[in-house]
């Protein structure tokens, strides 16, 4: 048995919350009543911490566990954690990169195609009977189209090279640009949105990108361009995102992540050239299992020798 105690935030799978028990002492903070007072009474216990991109770690569930030393996290996105004060009291974070990429930049690029050539849409005009009465209306080609991405980190230049077999040229915008990268870079946002036929979001959330992607970029992007977003929701105005879609001045939109999941607009909903999906970027078999082990091997390696194996 190991004599460190871990705390798990909120459940993942069952095989992974399973996996987790077996040989660890854990206390699962779903299954109490009251979260924050079962902390509040033994959260000195706790010296790791395993969650999710979706649950996260508060200022307010970090200020519960004094002796919290590391926070073992499944998924590649850290804005629903406390950063920042884990980092002022030393605790060490770990993420799961690398193993979800070929899944969320093969769903982009699904974005890109089933968005432009309606295929959502197209499905549902064959199985509702409308193709014996005419022909789908025509849609908008995909190669050689521009590309612009928002955010060329390891999974943005994973979609990069995906729309190299498109035949898509492809220029990105970051805070600086990468010397590692021979695409295009744009320091400026909105001169990106109006090169682009499809600007790609794969920037992270948080603060810094806290609705990037406003009014004016919409409109930059315009009525022929289309909005594809595997990052996080809030990085897109999403009030304006929708006026601009019933407005008609952005072409089209294909997201999976919103600003207050799973809730979506329903104005959304009867669009022919909107795709929503469920937050499913990594949603394999095998990318899910893959982050599994690696959040275990973090924490294993933590309790081993006190280093995580990919920390943040």
């Amino acid at each position: 048995m190991s004599a460190v105690r871990i705390v798990h935030v909120g459940p993942l799978t069952e095989r992974f919350n399973q996996r987790l028990l077996q040989g660890r002492d854990v206390v699962q903070l779903w299954q109490q009543a009251d979260a924050l007072g079962y902390l509040a009474e033994h959260g000195a216990q706790f010296e790791v911490l395993v969650t999710s991109a979706r649950f996260g770690c508060s200022a307010a569930l970090l200020e519960c566990l004094p002796n919290l030393r590391a926070i073992c996290s499944f998924g590649v996105g850290y804005d629903a954690i406390a950063v920042e004060v884990a980092r002022q009291r030393g605790i060490a974070i770990s993420t799961t990169p690398d193993v979800l990429n070929d899944c969320v930049a093969d769903l982009a690029m699904g974005l890109v195609i089933d968005t432009a050539r309606q295929l959502p849409a197209a499905d549902r005009f064959v199985r509702e009977g409308r193709w014996l009465a005419g022909h789908y209306p025509l849609t908008r080609k995909v190669s050689g189209k521009r590309l612009g991405i928002v955010g060329l980190g390891r999974i943005g230049k994973d979609i990069a090279r995906r729309a190299e077999g498109f035949a898509m040229p492809v220029r990105y915008h970051n805070r600086r640009a990468d010397p590692s990268s021979d695409y295009g870079y744009e320091a400026d946002l909105l001169a990106l949105a109006r090169w682009a036929d499809f600007l790609v979001l794969a920037c992270p959330g948080g603060a810094a990108t806290h609705h990037l992607i406003d009014a004016a970029v919409l409109e930059a992007l315009g009525p022929q361009g289309i909005l594809i977003n595997i990052s996080r929701g809030s990085v897109v105005d999403q009030p304006a995102l929708v006026a601009a879609l019933l407005a008609g001045t952005l072409g089209g939109a294909g997201l999976d992540v919103f600003e207050a999941e799973p809730r979506v607009p329903e104005a959304l909903f009867s669009l022919p050239n909107v795709v929503l999906l469920p937050h499913v970027g990594s949603g394999t078999e095998e990318t899910r299992l893959q982050m599994e082990e690696l959040v275990l091997a973090n924490l294993q390696a933590f309790i081993d020798n006190g280093e995580l194996l990919t920390p943040l």
